[in-house]
């Protein structure tokens, strides 16, 4: 499992997640931004929230389900990341960009199975346990 977006704002329970989103955040939009924010609206869901988030860079701006986590079968997010790629930009590791361009920008299928040891990866993740 590769974590997608784990900055100190948003992984705020993490003492691991150390780097600021403020360091990804660029001034134009990146190639296939786009596609890239559809690719991560488009994943599995493997947890869901029903709240809302606030935007930790201060638009004042909140997030439906932003604290759910999403997965393409090999890498996980927040559902508030699209978000933070359509709304500043943020630039998102080349190995993750190459995935989603190599798909065509469809969330490929994942097997239940794979979606099952992902949740337990990421319980095991997010309580400081990971393997």
């Amino acid at each position: 499992m590769k974590v997608l977006g784990f900055y100190s704002e948003l992984w705020s329970s993490s003492p691991e997640a150390t780097s600021s989103i403020r360091s990804f955040v660029a001034d134009a939009p990146q190639p296939n931004e786009s596609e890239i924010a559809s690719y991560l609206r488009g994943g599995h869901m493997l947890f869901a929230s029903m709240g809302v988030v606030d935007d930790v860079l201060g638009s004042g701006e909140n997030i439906m389900g932003g604290g759910s986590m999403f997965t393409d079968g090999e890498w996980v997010w927040r559902g508030d990341l699209w978000f933070y790629v359509s709304r500043y930009h943020a630039v998102l590791p080349e190995e993750f960009r190459a995935r989603a361009e190599s798909s065509g920008y469809v969330v490929p299928a994942v097997e239940q199975e794979r979606l099952m040891a992902l949740t337990d990866e990421l319980q095991a993740f997010r309580s400081g346990k990971r393997k």
